[in-house]
């Protein structure tokens, strides 16, 4: 199910790899949001992001795009919540009709909005991410 890596994604990944000296899993682009969106290991985020996010603002400066780094994981539920950092998930369902998968977040109603993101970014970002690696056609926060 998994999409390929492109050869700008490969370019991608070694920039970051060599910048923060982090493997990332994958590196996707978001040509929409001019960002570039890295998967790590969970235990690796900080390090790649730097103190203070110094790794990512020096990325962003050098690539000219907003650099996201996100925990990776195998299991299509971690990886949604993982996708929805510092906010309070209560519960992911994934569900398939008609061949489509679609991932339903149940978020604490306070957070709603921010899951959500300044013009559905955080929601992009999620159908982006879980669409390349699960094959997922649509995102619901509820």
């Amino acid at each position: 199910m998994e999409s390929k890596i492109t050869m700008e994604e490969l370019r991608f990944l070694s920039v970051f790899q060599e910048l923060t000296g982090v493997i990332a899993y994958r590196c996707f682009i978001d040509e929409d949001g001019n960002r570039l969106i890295y998967l790590v290991n969970n235990s690796e985020v900080g390090k790649a992001v730097g103190r203070n996010g110094k790794n990512v603002k020096f990325l962003a400066r050098i690539l000219k795009r907003t650099i996201e780094v996100v925990g990776y994981s195998q299991d299509i539920e971690e990886m949604t919540r993982n996708l929805f950092p510092g906010i309070r998930v209560q519960g992911v369902t994934v569900s398939e009709r008609g061949g489509e998968k679609a991932v339903y977040v149940k978020v604490v109603e306070e957070d709603k909005g921010k899951a959500i993101g300044k013009d559905g970014r955080n929601v992009k970002r999620a159908r982006l991410v879980l669409e390349r690696l699960f094959g997922v056609k649509k995102v619901v926060i509820r």
